[in-house]
């Protein structure tokens, strides 16, 4: 009777904080803030758009047709999705298999972001399909000589060992000791495994636009687009990292890992480099230079992909201040990532358009594919902010690396006590 009572007399605040969940969610909403309230509004307009696309088909809910059926879904959601998602493969590569153990800090993140990649491409190819409930078909109705069998399979398959990598973290969280310390016994050959399947599809992404020479533009076409595909994503792959790095810095109070950042920067930069060697072959092999000065729409485009996603970023990394500065790494990050979507983009609609614009057939995505798409990107910073909140997706504490010129000091030792003389000095040289 008396514990009764004492439920029965408590005040709703105290009736909340009783429940766990419900008192998160209105603590949620009690400090509502700006970013919060764009999150709403765009996951709003991305349900409404979610419910018109699946109770009255693709027709109604997009601008797609018979004749133009990949668009914004697939060139984005997809296409940059996936590529995006790549710093995964490359930051544990480093790691597990190179042994480059100064990347260990940001290991977690980069593998959090990669399967929340790979995870929202999954249910984004759900709205694209026309019969998303035929997703599993692959699984079972085996093509091996299609491309898009072959992406599918790599795509499944590197999901599965993202969730495994990631498993750890939430492991720990369950307390299930055990688990973490089986996946710890593993995780090499799965990086190395994830590798593989990194490199198979982040190829075949641009092998699957091979097959339509006749109709892509002449500076987008090449029988190099497996190797461009792959190239791009191992320099945005450190570019999101940065951006990642940055972002989850000022959101939760953290000391950013720079040391780390600018050896990545490195890495970009000479991916950027390598790219830009394969994009002027190009241009020498399959002579382009008069689309190069043709002002058109597709050849701006271009100019804009190659001078601001690629010739000025590789510029910035290689000058030492701007890759040591915060700002200057942040913002060249940016252009990184910039020029990477607009290639996909080019690629996958701007390169195409204009073939069939001779038939009077047109695309530009309608607000529903704008607003699902937002949606989608919306859900993964939403849930990467949950899990980082969490789950230990971050060190504890990040040390800021030792200067390279640090000053040495002398230490005078006034016992002659053996445990003086054993302890570590710290990065100070004793004489």
């Amino acid at each position: 009777m008396l514990s009764r009572q004492k439920i029965k007399g408590k005040s709703p605040e105290e009736k909340m904080k009783s429940n766990g969940f419900l008192s998160n969610i209105t603590n949620w909403f009690r400090h509502m803030t700006f970013w919060k309230s764009v999150f709403l509004a765009l996951v709003a307009a991305g349900l409404y758009s979610t419910v018109v696309r699946f109770l009255f088909g693709l027709g109604a809910a997009t601008h797609l047709s018979d004749d133009f059926p990949w668009g914004l879904w697939i060139g984005f959601d997809v296409l940059c999705g996936v590529g995006l998602a790549a710093g995964g493969f490359v930051v544990a590569s480093a790691v597990y298999v190179f042994n480059l153990d100064q990347y260990q800090a940001i290991v977690r993140p980069s593998v959090l972001t990669a399967f929340l990649g790979y995870v929202l491409v999954v249910f984004a190819l759900l709205f694209d399909l026309g019969r998303p409930w035929n997703i599993w078909h692959p699984m079972v109705m085996w093509n091996p000589h299609s491309v898009m069998f072959e992406v599918a399979w790599c795509v499944i398959l590197y999901t599965a060992v993202l969730a495994l990598e990631f498993s750890p973290m939430l492991f720990e969280r369950l307390r299930m000791h055990r688990a973490v310390h089986a996946v710890h016994k593993v995780i090499v050959p799965l990086v190395i495994l994830g590798v593989m399947l990194s490199t198979l599809h982040q190829s075949s992404l641009g092998s699957l636009y091979l097959i339509v020479p006749e109709k892509m533009y002449p500076l987008w076409y090449s029988g190099n687009l497996p190797f461009f595909f792959f190239i791009s994503a191992v320099a945005v792959g450190p570019a999101m990292v940065t951006i990642e790095s940055f972002i989850s810095s000022r959101a939760f109070h953290r000391e950013i890992e720079m040391p780390i950042l600018s050896k990545l920067g490195k890495v970009s930069a000479v991916a950027l480099a390598i790219y830009l060697v394969l994009k002027i072959e190009d241009i020498l092999n399959y002579h382009l230079a008069p689309y190069l000065s043709t002002f058109n729409l597709e050849g701006v485009l271009y100019w804009v992909e190659i001078l601001g996603g690629v010739v000025l970023p590789m510029v910035l990394l290689v000058i030492p201040k701007v890759r040591e500065s915060k700002r200057g790494l942040f913002y060249t990050a940016l252009l990184i990532v910039s020029g990477f979507v607009l290639n996909r983009m080019d690629v996958s609609i701007t390169s195409i358009e204009r073939y069939y614009s001779q038939f009077g057939v047109n695309y530009f995505p309608s607000w529903m594919e704008i607003s699902v798409t937002l949606m989608i990107v919306a859900v993964g910073f939403g849930t990467f902010a949950w899990a980082a909140k969490n789950l230990a997706v971050f060190p504890k504490e990040v040390h800021a690396e030792a200067p390279a010129h640090a000053e040495s000091y002398e230490v005078v030792v006034l016992e002659d006590n053996a445990q003086l003389k054993s302890a570590h000095t710290f990065g100070m040289e004793a004489k």
